[in-house]
């Protein structure tokens, strides 16, 4: 009998049936076989920079109705697979693992013959359209776990990605794709995603079983060159070293574990999806410069998608969680440093490139009547701290000085983070040949208090994806809402209580 997975709980008659776990090696005939040679790919400072972190779980759903077991398993699974192969050609490392040889001073991404990506094949009985949830509504967060592959990881080798494909019988299938952030940030994983999506829907246009392997356009073809990134006083090792003792390893150990702790998953907590449209951010915009111009009138600040989507989110976050006016607030201001290197990367560059700001104030700050003002300021000096230069520039006490805040913080901090990209990120652009995906959601910010940032469906709005335990939600939803109204509804009975807080 295949292994099952309960889905939302226990009882409840929603399962997730495990019928195929293999492997995906990159494409290989007579042509190939120089271009699959063992390969090794350094690690840089910015890759290190998240040697502990999480994987990131990136979850794509596609309705296609009267879908059965025997038209999936012969049309679309085929074709799901043999496109990887073909990707990974492309994308060795991701068929890879991440190691530490005894005889290697330095971690690095091993891709040997053999390798491939793990693939679980499934089948859910759940309902699609419920999880799909097109009015945006609340649905249990524990109910995608089952949908994610878990990404193989011990203490010397670590898997680059793991993908679960799962069947909705007579729905649709969904594409879950797990990554580790060490060797794959949101940039990558969308290039690695949509070049997938590309060679695939190219396979539907030829309908052949076994093409000859396709050139991607430049665009989606991956740039794995290291030297580009000069790192002469070895802080990529020092970024190691300085993450492992934070979290109690020792320094000279080799382990790959990911160390820092996240937190176990509430059955209580639910997930929802929040929308910004162009005219909800020219009205925050416009709010933001009327108080700007009040307050600071000499001073500029940049108020682009990302700070006005994250003031007006980060607000409403803190607003929900009610906690006191004196606890301290850490939000973590990510950078996608391709563009800000001199000379800058190109914008395939595969890899992890980014860097961030913490930003440390009271709950309180959030709270005031002007809060969302507050945090634009906070964002937008952030954002220009972390422009060409020095800044973005790899330095021994970078990390120290981020895992100090995190120190000195301590547990009783509310903590905000971004997972999943930025308003940019076009993760729905990926159709395999079966149309846009209908609903992609970052299953890894689970527990972790980060929200998803990413373009919306429509490509004209931004999508952010929250989680929080039921009662937060709903005060969360009147805020969100209501902060973009031109009137305050005060008799909603969610009113007082949040007045009764400031």
């Amino acid at each position: 009998m295949a292994p099952e997975r309960d889905i939302g709980g226990v009882n409840n008659n929603r399962l997730v049936k495990i019928h195929e776990a293999c492997k995906v090696p990159p494409f290989s005939d007579d042509s190939t076989a120089a271009a699959v040679a063992a390969t090794t790919l350094p690690l840089t400072y910015f890759d290190t920079y998240c040697f502990n972190l999480s994987p990131v779980d990136i979850l794509l759903f596609y309705e296609i109705k009267d879908l059965t077991w025997d038209s999936f398993n012969s049309e679309i699974l085929p074709k799901l697979k043999h496109s990887l192969s073909i990707t990974l050609l492309h994308y060795l490392p991701v068929a890879g693992h991440l190691m530490w040889p005894p005889d290697a001073e330095k971690p690095a991404v091993y891709y040997f013959k053999d390798d491939g990506v793990s693939v679980t094949v499934a089948e859910s009985n759940a309902d699609l359209r419920r999880l799909l949830s097109s009015n945006n509504g609340t649905r249990r967060a524990v109910e995608f776990h089952p949908l994610a592959p878990r990404l193989s990881i011990s203490e010397d080798k670590a898997e680059v990605t793991a993908i679960q494909i799962t069947l909705f019988p007579n729905q649709g299938f969904s594409i879950c794709i797990s990554v580790h952030h060490t060797v794959i940030d949101g940039k990558s994983a969308v290039l690695f995603i949509k070049s997938w999506a590309y060679l695939c829907k190219k396979l539907q246009q030829q309908n052949v079983v076994v093409p000859v392997p396709s050139l991607l356009p430049e665009s989606l073809t991956p740039c794995f060159d290291r030297s580009l990134i000069k790192d002469p006083h070895g802080i990529d090792m020092v970024y190691v070293k300085q993450l492992m003792a934070f979290t109690g390893s020792d320094p000279n150990t080799r382990s790959l574990k990911v160390t820092i702790p996240v937190p176990k998953v509430d059955s209580n907590l639910v997930r929802k999806t929040f929308t910004l449209t162009r005219e909800d951010l020219n009205k925050l915009k416009h709010k933001l410069v009327l108080v700007n111009k009040d307050q600071h009138p000499s001073k500029q600040l940049h108020l682009s998608t990302f700070v006005l989507t994250c003031a007006h989110v980060f607000v409403c976050l803190v607003k929900a969680r009610g906690e006191d006016t004196n606890t301290t607030v850490t939000f973590w201001v990510p950078a996608d440093c391709r563009s800000r290197l001199d000379p800058p990367l190109p914008g395939n560059y595969f890899g992890s490139c980014i860097l961030g700001e913490f930003v440390v104030a009271k709950a309180g700050d959030f709270m005031q009547e002007d809060g969302i003002a507050f945090v634009a300021e906070k964002l937008s000096d952030s954002v220009k701290g972390l422009k060409k230069g020095d800044a973005i520039i790899g330095t021994e006490d970078r990390i120290a000085r981020e895992l100090e805040v995190m120190k000195e913080t301590g547990e009783q901090s509310i903590e905000i983070a971004i997972a999943g990209g930025t308003s940019h990120f076009d993760f729905y652009d990926s159709d395999f040949g079966w149309g846009k995906p209908n609903k992609v959601e970052i299953v890894s910010i689970d527990g972790t208090g980060a929200i998803s940032l990413m373009q919306s469906r429509d490509g004209g709005s931004v999508e952010i994806g929250v989680v929080l335990d039921e009662p937060q939600m709903e005060v969360f939803t009147y805020l969100f809402v209501s902060g973009l109204n031109d009137r305050d509804d005060t008799s909603h009975p969610l009113r007082t209580v949040l007045r009764s807080r400031c």
